[in-house]
């Protein structure tokens, strides 16, 4: 019982000291590649925040837009998740071999999230549908 209170214990000390490493950021101390991603495909001026999140292995940046859409990186600068809510995600960001099974699958959708996953990559469609890849970007089946 002790063990297992103290383990507990732990993990909401551990989760609480994660939320405490989030830092608001410019645009500016952003890695060079996510601010060429998003100088590229969307408007700097509508940004809410940027914010660095401090993990136990390394770091990762997330940029909020007023419109609700957020971007995810990697340490590196390199994408991890882009999620437009309701909007397509700008075609250049979704691989070629995705935004081809995504026409096969749901002609009409829209890609409105592409990113990372714990298994490959997803891409959620304006219907809700969810059409999974490995991380090889082959595709595995759809979840709804």
């Amino acid at each position: 019982m002790k063990k297992t209170f103290l383990m507990a214990l732990v993990a909401v000390m551990c989760s609480l000291n994660s939320c405490a490493n989030d830092q608001l950021i410019t645009f500016a101390q952003l890695p060079e590649a996510a601010q060429k991603i998003v100088q590229t495909h969307f408007d700097v001026n509508n940004i809410a925040y940027v914010k660095l999140d401090r993990e136990f292995v390394g770091k990762e940046y997330e940029v909020r837009f007023n419109d609700g859409t957020e971007l995810d990186f990697e340490g590196d600068g390199s994408l991890k998740k882009v999620d437009c809510k309701y909007q397509a995600v700008p075609e250049a960001l979704v691989p070629e071999v995705v935004r081809q099974q995504v026409k096969a699958q749901a002609p009409q959708a829209l890609i409105v999230e592409w990113g990372k996953d714990d298994w490959g990559w997803k891409a959620e469609l304006n219907n809700k549908l969810e059409l999974k890849f490995n991380s090889k970007l082959e595709f595995i089946g759809i979840d709804d």
